[in-house]
């Protein structure tokens, strides 16, 4: 009877994924377009749209404040980041540590440019939550600054959907500042913390 069963299974298996096999080996000796080919290596490619990650990259020390409502006392902040370029450029790594009221905070975090979409992507968990942030936005040259904005869970208020908005500045080669703004219970938008990041190597 187990033997019956082992068969089963693999018959079943030969079943579902020999056509899949057989279709994947049709496409591999399908000439694919010149054209198409192109406009995916330039869609899959990193460009100077990524570029501009690069004078984020390295390791950093950083303080800074934040407010857990509009009236709140601001709370400090210290700790050490390594920013890490990967794939090429393609993502920036984003790896914290610091104290946080009384614990260890970690988080992690990546940024890069969607070619197909045509815009700044970011992504954020840490130690004292569950929910995985993702904001996105543009670039500005002008200012070196990266304006992200989204709508991610809230621990503290249990909102599934409340609004963030953040700026990226490269001040210089050793510094960046960063800034996030959330809305209050009246709907007015506030800045929610600020962080000044040093060069540490």
């Amino acid at each position: 009877m187990k033997s019956t069963g082992c068969m089963f299974v693999v018959s079943t298996l030969l079943i579902a994924f020999g056509p899949v096999s057989h279709a994947t080996e049709q496409i591999a000796e399908s000439p694919m377009d010149p054209a198409m080919m192109e406009k995916m290596k330039l869609l899959t490619s990193p460009s100077e749209t990524h570029q501009v990650l690069e004078p984020l990259a390295g390791t950093w020390s950083y303080t800074g404040q934040f407010w857990m409502s509009p009236n709140a006392p601001a709370e400090k902040m210290n700790g050490k980041a390594i920013h890490t370029l990967i794939y090429s450029g393609r993502f920036l790594k984003q790896e914290f540590e610091g104290p946080w009221m009384g614990e260890t905070f970690q988080g992690l975090g990546f940024t890069g440019y969607d070619n197909v979409k045509e815009e700044y992507v970011s992504t954020w968990l840490d130690s004292m939550s569950t929910g995985i942030m993702t904001v996105t936005g543009q670039y500005d040259p002008e200012t070196k600054t990266f304006k992200l904005s989204g709508a991610n869970s809230c621990p503290m208020t249990g909102e599934k959907a409340r609004f963030s908005r953040s700026e990226w500045t490269v001040v210089d080669h050793d510094r960046s500042t960063y800034t996030s703004y959330m809305k209050g219970p009246d709907g007015r938008e506030y800045k929610a913390m600020e962080i000044e990041y040093s060069r540490a190597q």
